[in-house]
C-alpha cells in the first residue's frame, strides 16, 4: 500500500479548494478574485502533492512549451485583471498540458459503479472517447 505524506493530504486539499474556487468564479461571471485565488491554490496543490522538483519538470518540458506558456500567461492576465480572456488562455493550456491524463481518468471513473454507467450510455460514451482521445476503451 502507498504511503501518504502529510503534505500530500495538504496539497490534496489545496487543490481541491483551488479547484472549488475557480468553478465558484467561473460561476460567478468570471469573479477575478476567486480565480486568481484559485489559480495559486491549485499550483501549491499540485507541488504538495507530487513535489516541487516533479512539478518543475512537469511544466517545464521542451515539448509542453506552448501549453505551460499558455497555462502560466493565463494566470498572469487573470491577475492583471481580465478573467474572461485568462481563463481562455489557462483552458488550452490545461487541456494541453493534462491530455495525456484524460485517458486514464476516464477509464477510472468508467469503473465507478453510477458515473461508470453513465459514462458507456451510446451517445455519452462516444462523445467521452472523442474528448479522452482513446480510441478503444475498457468495458466494465
Amino acid at each position: 500500500m502507498i504511503q501518504i505524506s502529510d503534505i500530500q493530504k495538504l496539497g490534496v486539499g489545496l487543490a481541491g479548494f483551488g479547484i472549488s474556487l475557480l468553478i465558484l468564479g467561473v460561476l460567478l461571471l468570471f469573479d477575478k478574485g476567486l480565480l486568481a485565488i484559485g489559480n495559486i491554490l491549485f499550483i501549491s496543490g499540485l507541488a504538495c502533492v507530487i513535489g516541487i522538483q516533479r512539478t518543475f519538470r512537469f511544466f517545464f518540458q521542451r515539448h509542453k512549451t506552448r501549453a505551460t506558456i499558455c497555462f502560466f500567461g493565463g494566470i498572469i492576465i487573470v491577475l492583471i485583471g481580465w478573467p474572461l480572456i485568462g481563463m481562455i488562455f489557462e483552458l488550452y493550456g490545461f487541456i494541453l498540458l493534462f491530455s495525456g491524463f484524460f485517458p486514464v481518468a476516464v477509464n477510472f471513473i468508467r469503473r465507478v459503479p453510477v458515473l461508470g454507467t453513465f459514462l458507456n450510455l451510446p451517445v455519452i460514451s462516444g462523445i467521452v472517447d472523442r474528448i479522452s482521445g482513446s480510441s478503444h476503451r475498457t468495458m466494465v
